[in-house]
Formats: structure tokens, sequence, C-alpha cells
């Protein structure tokens, strides 16, 4: 019997420049009934390692579809899908799941944080996962809560955190196994203006630190804090472009004065 060698999960991050994400001529179809939708048509993208990527469209324009796809939570019905050069479409349901715990780091609109478990505990919970020792979890739970401005509110509980507060854990939680790519679906949709420009700083340090991030948002004022935009409509991409100069500086905007109505 002939053997083939398994692709190896355990790989360095994508120097910069490298391409971390590749999609080839990536299909989604769903078949409800006699009905079949096509939710992506022919989507090729690359996406080197150290950009801040905003993928933008109206509901029903195939960015969710295609965000799933890049976390490894869903396959393309055709066309192919390389995240640091492994074809994802040959891997196993272990391998995949290696991938999710330890190359992606997932935040979504819903904090999804555990309503009585400390902050702290939350943001560990995924190294119990990742099988390491809980001396080693519980210190990088720390220095990730440190990392997103949370040193002091390590033992608070989801309630005693504002929206914004709740969401800076969920990133911490993101980045406690120290992935090479940041997936964010609409971070800032449950928060204020004002708050959503504090996370967009979170996400701006930790991409000018190195991480790539892809980030699906329907609202343009929050692209612009990224470096490069992709609009999907109707399953297709329509418009790839770099930001205009360079993005907008959340910082800034977070040391300007509220103006009350």
């Amino acid at each position: 019997m002939v053997t083939t060698s398994r692709p190896d999960l355990t790989q360095p991050a994508a120097k910069p420049s490298e391409i971390v994400i590749r999609t080839d001529d990536i299909h989604k179809y769903y078949e409800l009934g006699e009905t079949r939708v096509h939710a992506l048509r022919g989507v090729s993208i690359e996406i080197r390692a150290g950009e801040f990527v905003a993928i933008m469209g109206a509901s029903g324009s195939g960015k969710s579809t295609f965000m799933n796809i890049l976390g490894c939570l869903d396959k393309p019905s055709s066309g192919e899908y390389l995240l640091d050069g492994i074809a994802v479409s040959k891997l196993s349901k272990n391998e995949l799941a290696h991938i999710r715990n330890q190359k992606i780091g997932f935040v979504f609109q819903g904090f999804n944080l555990l309503s009585r478990t400390t902050a702290l505990e939350n943001v560990e919970l995924p190294t119990l996962y990742a099988h390491i020792s809980r001396a080693e979890g519980q210190t990088r739970a720390q220095d990730a809560l440190k990392l997103v401005g949370l040193g002091e509110r390590m033992l608070h509980f989801p309630s005693q955190l504002s929206g914004g507060q709740q969401q800076r854990v969920a990133i911490a939680r993101a980045l406690v196994n120290q992935p090479s790519l940041l997936l964010a679906d609409e971070p800032t949709g449950n928060l204020d203006s004002r708050t959503s420009i504090e996370i967009m700083d979170v996400l701006q340090k930790l991409n000018a630190k190195g991480l790539t991030i892809v980030l699906v948002t329907h609202e343009p004022d929050i692209a612009t804090f990224a470096k490069r935009t992709i609009q999907f409509r109707d399953g297709k991409i329509r418009q790839d472009e770099l930001v205009a100069d360079r993005p907008v500086a959340a910082e800034v905007l977070r040391q300007m004065p509220v103006l009350e109505d």
C-alpha cells in the first residue's frame, strides 16, 4: 500500500508578502427542494500575510458564506481553497478541527461568552481543547487580556463588563492560541459608534504587530479602518481595491471628544 504524507499543520505562520489565503474559482450552492441557490459564483482571491481586509456586501451577497469557507466551517461546492499553501479539501475532520483551534481566531457579532465564567476563564477555554497545560493556558489568557487592554478586568464576569469590553474579551479568546489569521464577522454589529472605534483600534494594533485580519462588515465606516476592501454582490467579487492613501487611524478618532446632539 502506498501512503501519502499528511500536510504539516504545525508549520510557522507565513512571512510578510507570502500568500495566506488563496481561493480558485470557488462556487457554493445549496439545494432547497427543487431549487438551487447559488451563494458564491467563481470567487478567486489572494490575501497575503499581514493584510487587513474588509469584506463588504449587502445581506445575501455571499460575504458570510465566503467567511465560513475561509474559517473551515464550510466547504465549497467546487473550486479550491488553500490556507498557508494547504489544500483544505484534502484535510480530515480532525485536521480541520486543529486548524480552527490553532491557526484561525474567530470573532463574531455576538460575544458568545460564558455568563458564569470570568473573563480570564473565558479566554483560557480554547487552550483546554488544544491540550495546553493549565499553567501555560492561564499565562496566555492573561497576556491576551492585557493585549486588548483588559489587564485589570480579568476576574470580572461578562455582566460586569460593557459591550465593548465583552468584545475585547472575545478578541482575547480568539488570540489565546496564537493564530496566524483572525476572522472577524461583524464584530462591531452590536456596538455603538464610539465603542466600535475602540474595537477597530484594537484590531489595527493587532494588525500592526503582523496579524492577518479578514473582517466582514456591511458598514462602510468600519471598512475604512482596513487596508483593503473587497465588495461582494450576488455571490461575486465586484470590487477589490486598496484603501486610498492609508486607512483611518482608529486611535486618533478615539481621542476626539464626543459631540452631544
